[in-house]
C-alpha cells in the first residue's frame, strides 16, 4: 500500500522516481550512477544465469520436469526467432538472444511488484531512495543498447572487412561518386546511431510509462478519508489489478522487441552488402 508523504501525490511521485546514487553525487547529473538499477539488474541477471545452469545440469533425455519443459520452451522460442532472421553462424547471437530476451522480462517484471515495497524494506536499513526498475532508467536502456550497438559495428568489420565496410559507409546509397561519399556517410551515420537511440527510447518509454500509472493508481489508496477515502481505496485495488494483468503484456512484448530488434540489426550488419 502507498504511504504518501505529506506534500501530496506530487511529492509522493517524485521520492519514487528518484534513483540511489552515491553519496554527495547529484541524481540529475547525466553521469550518475544509479546503484538501484545497477544492483537490481545484476541480482536478476545472476538469478537468470543460475536458473538456467540448474535446469541445463539437471535435464533428462527422458521425459522432462516442468522446470525443464518451461526452459526448454523458451529456447526453442528464441532459437527460432534467431533462425528465421539471422543466417550465420548463431552459437553467439542464440545466447545473446536468449540473454536479452530473458534478462530484459525479468527487469521489466520488476514493474509488477507494489509499488512501495522494495522502498519500504529499503528504508528498513536506511536506504531513502530505490527504484525497483532498472529498464525505467535511462542509463540501463542505453548501456544494453550501446552494447548491441558495439556488436553491429564488430558484425560489419567481421563480414565486410575493414575496406568493405568503409566502402559501403561512403558509398551507399547513392554511388561511388567522390562528391557523394560525405553525403553517404552522413546518412549512414545517422541510420546507424539511430539504432541505439531508438531500441534505448522504445525501452525506457514504455517502461516508465508503466511505473508511472502504477504510482498514480497507488497514490488511491491514501487520497481521502471517510466513504470517499473507502471508494478511492477500492478503485485504486480495482485498477492496480487490471493495469497489473494488462502490464504483463507489455512487458513481455517489449522484452520481445528489444531482442527481435537486437537480432536484425546484427543480421543486417552481418548480411547487407
Amino acid at each position: 500500500m502507498a504511504s504518501e508523504p505529506q506534500g501530496g501525490l506530487t511529492e509522493y511521485i517524485q521520492h519514487h522516481l528518484t534513483h540511489l546514487i552515491p553519496v554527495g553525487a547529484d541524481h540529475r547529473d547525466f553521469w550518475a550512477v544509479h546503484i538501484d538499477s545497477i544492483t537490481v539488474s545484476l541480482v536478476l541477471g545472476v538469478l537468470f544465469c543460475l536458473w538456467f545452469w540448474s535446469k541445463a545440469r539437471k535435464a533428462t533425455s527422458g521425459v522432462p520436469s516442468k522446470g525443464q519443459a518451461f526452459v526448454e520452451i523458451i529456447l526453442e522460442f528464441v532459437d527460432g526467432q534467431v533462425k528465421d532472421v539471422f543466417h550465420g553462424d548463431r552459437r553467439f547471437l542464440g545466447p545473446l538472444a536468449l540473454t536479452v530476451f530473458v534478462w530484459v522480462f525479468l527487469m521489466n517484471a520488476m514493474d509488477l511488484l507494489p509499488v512501495d515495497l522494495l522502498p519500504w524494506i529499503t528504508e528498513k536499513f536506511g536506504i531513502g531512495h530505490f527504484r525497483a526498475v532498472p529498464t525505467a532508467d535511462t542509463s540501463m536502456t542505453f548501456a544494453m543498447s550501446i552494447t548491441v550497438f558495439l556488436l553491429i559495428i564488430v558484425y560489419s568489420f567481421k563480414a565486410k572487412g575493414f575496406n568493405g565496410y568503409m566502402h559501403e559507409l561512403f558509398t551507399a546509397p547513392f554511388g561511388k561518386h567522390p562528391l557523394l561519399w560525405i553525403p553517404n556517410f552522413a546518412l549512414n551515420l545517422v541510420e546507424l546511431l539511430s539504432k541505439p537511440v531508438s531500441l534505448a527510447m522504445r525501452l525506457f518509454g514504455n517502461m516508465y510509462a508503466g511505473e508511472l500509472v502504477f504510482m498514480l493508481i497507488a497514490g488511491l489508496f491514501s487520497a481521502g478519508a471517510g466513504v470517499a477515502g473507502w471508494a478511492l481505496y477500492g478503485a485504486g485495488i480495482i485498477g492496480y489489478t487490471v493495469w497489473g494483468i494488462f502490464h504483463i503484456l507489455i512487458i513481455s512484448i517489449q522484452a520481445f522487441i528489444f531482442m527481435v530488434l537486437t537480432i536484425v540489426y546484427i543480421s543486417m550488419a552481418h548480411d547487407h552488402h
